[in-house]
């Protein structure tokens, strides 16, 4: 048994920073009328988490190589616990939002050392295995956390999605201490990176913004363009930055290779199935009228089919026919549940949910193998740090990009959700067939 609690050490803390990606998708209508907050103040309680995660991923890695890997984790684990209480008695949404940006700093200490801690203490198959177990768990802290939102919030309330972490945080903490020994630092650590992250973070932040402005202003407003054109400035600014660097943040020298860069088009990709959660959601409650546990059921074949389809897929499905199986498969599941009108209810969107699942349950696990198979060996620990970073942002700009659609339709939820649908369906598609093609690349160079 002592064996194996590392492993769960690391898989509870991934479980739960991940799930928090997803649990207040439900929620977001009781937070909506606790708060008295609008559509745009729900949008960034669900993006802020996944934005500060995506800047913070690649500083973290680095700050874990300078202090130790197991240092980073519990470290991540108490502002994790410290922020979560900190949302649950949030008075406002102003605050809730603050609380959730601080909880991304503890979510990206938490992500970025899970590998490092899983290879420090296994080897060989027990290693394999244990991946594959990690990957699992982790693809249903994304699936299910709509479901468990919605039995918390009807059961206790709203600031209870955030309580739960609590005792969790604790008992990870207790063995992670107890499991798993403090390991070494890196002989040299890369250099922090403060220029390079706060341009990446104006970058993703005006962006972010701009795209919920935009679902309510419209795209001519002029603190739409002034996000847009401050983004564009801080990218410029970012690439010129980092290009200069003898040891940058993120080598942008790997997307000279077409196939990592597919690759990492197909990790934003990846993420529109979990945007449309949160719209689902939405529509599930406000238009179907489903109370917050009945809207989680709804959604719970995704979370069920994800976490069979990666428990039996992992390690036996090749990366390029995992990847690109997997995109197809959810944009195929996004199509599905489309063509929603007034008269459709939550069986409407079940076979779509099931097939979506399916898709992520196949290509999540995969997403790992696929990047280190395009990029060098040297450069394999950064390749990492940046599918983790890539697929955050993927979902922060998902659910702010999938808004501007959603509210074309104001007074008709259904009509938006198939607005939402369709935009997923063909990222998803279109995503596949360049998978296709970049890991075949891949494969045959190799």
């Amino acid at each position: 048994m002592r064996r194996w609690t590392p492993l769960a050490a690391v898989c509870l803390g991934s479980f739960m920073f991940i799930l928090d990606t997803t649990i207040v998708a439900v929620a977001l209508p009781s937070v909506a009328s606790g708060l008295h907050t609008s559509l745009s103040g729900l949008q960034w309680v669900a993006n802020v988490y996944t934005l500060v995660l995506a800047v913070l991923m690649l500083p973290a890695g680095s700050f874990a190589d300078r202090y130790g890997h197991r240092a980073a984790y519990t470290a991540g684990l108490a502002i994790f616990a410290a922020a979560s209480a900190g949302c649950a008695l949030a008075p406002d949404a102003a605050t809730l939002i603050a609380a959730r940006a601080v909880q991304g700093i503890g979510g990206a200490a938490m992500a970025v050392t899970a590998f490092s801690l899983l290879g420090a203490v296994y080897q060989g198959p027990a290693l394999g295995t244990a991946m594959g177990v990690w990957g699992a768990v982790s693809g249903l802290g994304g699936a299910a956390g709509p479901m468990l939102g919605g039995v918390l919030t009807a059961a206790l309330g709203w600031r209870a999605i955030f309580l739960v972490n609590l005792p969790v945080t604790l008992l990870t903490l207790v063995l992670t201490v107890k499991a798993i020994g403090p390991g070494e630092r890196a002989a040299r650590p890369a250099a922090l990176d403060p220029a390079g992250m706060a341009l990446f973070a104006v970058c993703a932040g005006a962006l972010t913004t701009a795209l919920t402005w935009a679902g309510t202003d419209g795209w001519g407003a002029p603190p739409v363009l002034a996000g847009l054109g401050a983004a564009l400035a801080a990218l410029a600014a970012f690439v010129a930055l980092e290009l200069r660097r003898r040891h940058p943040m993120l080598d942008l020298r790997l997307f000279r290779d077409a196939a990592f860069s597919a690759v990492m088009i197909c990790v934003l990709a990846s993420s529109a199935a979990f945007a449309c959660l949160i719209y689902t959601s939405i529509w599930l409650q406000s238009a179907v009228g489903l109370g917050p546990v009945r809207a989680g059921l709804a959604l719970m074949p995704m979370a069920l089919t994800t976490f069979a389809v990666s428990t039996v897929s992992g390690r036996r499905v090749p990366p390029r026919t995992a990847v690109t199986g997997g995109l197809l498969l959810s944009g195929v599941g996004c199509a599905l549940q489309a063509h929603l009108d007034g008269g459709s209810g939550a069986s409407s969107i079940t076979l779509g949910l099931v097939v979506t699942g399916a898709g992520v349950g196949l290509m999540i696990p995969a997403m790992g193998a696929a990047v280190m198979t395009a990029a060098p060996p040297e450069r394999r620990g950064m390749a990492a740090g940046a599918m983790t970073t890539f697929r955050q942002l993927g979902q922060t700009l998902g659910v702010a990009a999938l808004g501007v659609l959603f509210q074309n339709a104001p007074h008709d939820t259904a009509k938006g959700l198939d607005h939402v649908y369709l935009a997923a369906a063909v990222t998803g598609l279109a995503a596949a067939a360049l998978a296709f093609t970049a890991l075949g690349k891949i494969r045959r160079a190799s």
